[in-house]
């Protein structure tokens, strides 16, 4: 009997969801209590919600789409996007552990899922919600989908790709890397020889274009602001070749030596243990059958495409990679190192000692977090941690003075959608944030509110910009004023 079966021979999924909700609980705990204002991310989620679109200034539409109805059950509140971002991540690993028990059985999966929820993307971020989040189960939606379609041969599963690209592409476009992984390992298997699968590529394709179309026409209606801004941020940033080198090392590092490192102690305290097991086993590991390499094929398909393509794309490009790049991939680097091993996980250690060792390393990651965050002991804080924000401070210190200058409450914050949100989210109000002062990047404001109500504008600067004081000693370099009504504004909705 494999370890993780019942005497029925069936997998304990309630083993796996309670440790997935204790996993959860703990590390959403910690995290709540290790920051004073919530990620960036969450906040521009929250700033967004307010008006349901078919494209945002910055990105697609569907974390926003998917954080709505969490918002009026729970409330516009960070713990909103925390549950959110946890269950998508969390979502995930119940799929690539689905898949990897098919395809390789319990003992596998389990070791993978455990070493995959010690990449730092997945614990200590476990409350992040942004558009990466979102595109991590859609990710690991479209390797198992890939499987189903290439193994069942049947039209439905194709169709479920097609669903989980679309979706992707309205997540964040970053999901060609996906599409490029289901391309190669359908290319490996030479799947062109068989009509149904090259009939199947070409449904998935349509299905993913028909979900993605209506944002297509927004695209083109709003001047294709997101891929503007993805230029201005990142792709057009035309490094030379020595910086472009420099990023593709510095990826490489992040992804594997930095973020992965603990999953690669996991596996290897697992190696150790198993050494004993391993030299008893009598007969040397089998070479992979048909099945066994087709399913190695797609996990190196998933599990090296992202860095071997973000480093092509910096190279010819010039582009400046950001590190956050890999969060919707990395838990496949995990079975893709697995694969590459091979014969190290002949004879594992029993499930319950991979148990230990990850509870362990879950502890030490819990640990770190705890002696940096501000409402611990604070150790190697940096200027720009986010973390130690003060949202409320900056609440008490601004929203009586505001509130006497205005006549009435705070209906609008102008300025930063950072530090606007997180104090949006700090005051009874509620007010909407106006990003930058700019309505067409705000449709959720109406174009006379500010008029109707005034505004409270916040502006982050090294000089004082004329007509703006300094907030306080603990905020420096953020200045605020007030922007009066034509009249007090009344108790009408900011909506």
């Amino acid at each position: 009997m494999q370890h993780g079966e019942s005497a029925a021979g069936k997998p304990d999924f309630w083993r796996l969801g309670l440790g997935m909700v204790v996993f959860a609980l703990a590390w959403l705990w910690l995290s709540d209590r290790a920051v004073l204002a919530p990620p960036t991310d969450n906040i521009e989620q929250l700033i967004w919600v307010r008006s349901l679109e078919w494209g945002y200034y910055k990105h697609p539409p569907l974390p926003t789409w998917l954080l709505w109805p969490v918002v009026q059950v729970l409330g516009w509140t960070a713990w909103a996007t925390y549950l959110l971002g946890a269950a998508c991540t969390l979502g995930a690993f119940v799929l690539l552990w689905g898949l990897l028990r098919g395809m390789r059985g319990e003992a596998y999966a389990a070791i993978a899922a455990l070493a995959g929820l010690c990449v730092t993307f997945y614990n200590g971020r476990l409350y992040f919600y942004n558009h990466e989040i979102v595109l991590i189960p859609l990710v690991a939606g479209c390797a198992a989908a890939c499987w189903k379609a290439y193994c069942t041969r049947k039209i439905g599963w194709w169709i479920v790709l097609g669903i989980c690209l679309g979706l992707g592409a309205l997540a964040k476009y970053q999901v060609a890397v996906a599409g490029l992984a289901v391309l190669l390992f359908w290319l490996s298997q030479k799947a062109w020889r068989d009509p149904m699968h090259v009939f199947g590529l070409q449904v998935a394709g349509l299905t993913a274009l028909a979900l993605f179309a209506p944002h297509l026409v927004w695209l083109i209606s709003h001047d294709f602001k997101p891929l503007q801004y993805a230029m201005a941020s990142s792709l057009a940033a035309s490094l030379p070749w020595g910086a472009r080198l420099h990023e593709v090392a510095n990826w490489w590092g992040g992804q594997l030596f930095n973020r992965a490192l603990p999953a690669w102690v996991f596996l290897a305290v697992l190696w150790l243990l198993g050494r004993r097991a391993r030299r008893a086993a009598v007969a040397p590991p089998a070479s992979p059958s048909g099945g066994q390499a087709t399913g190695r094929a797609l996990l190196l398909s998933f599990g090296l495409t992202p860095l071997i393509f973000v480093s092509v794309m910096t190279l010819v490009s010039g582009s400046h990679i950001q590190l956050h790049w890999g969060t919707p991939f990395l838990l496949f680097i995990v079975p893709a190192a697995m694969e590459l091993a091979r014969g190290a996980w002949v004879a594992p250690t029993p499930l319950r000692h991979a148990v230990w060792v990850f509870i362990v390393i879950q502890l030490l990651l819990m640990a770190r977090v705890e002696l940096t965050s501000p409402n611990g002991a604070g150790l190697l804080r940096r200027a720009s941690d986010w973390r130690y924000f003060d949202a409320q401070a900056l609440a008490d210190t601004l929203h009586g003075r505001a509130v006497a200058e205005l006549g009435g409450p705070v209906k609008v914050i102008s300025g930063s959608w950072a530090e606007s949100g997180a104090l949006a989210l700090r005051l009874p109000e509620q007010p909407v944030v106006l990003i930058d002062g700019q309505l067409q990047f705000s449709p959720w404001v109406r174009a006379d509110l500010v008029a109707e109500c005034g505004a409270l504008e916040l502006q982050r600067a090294r000089t004082p910009p004329e007509g703006f004081d300094p907030v306080g000693a603990a905020f420096p370099r953020l200045y605020w004023r007030v922007r009066r009504p034509a009249a007090p504004c009344g108790a009408r909705p900011a909506g």
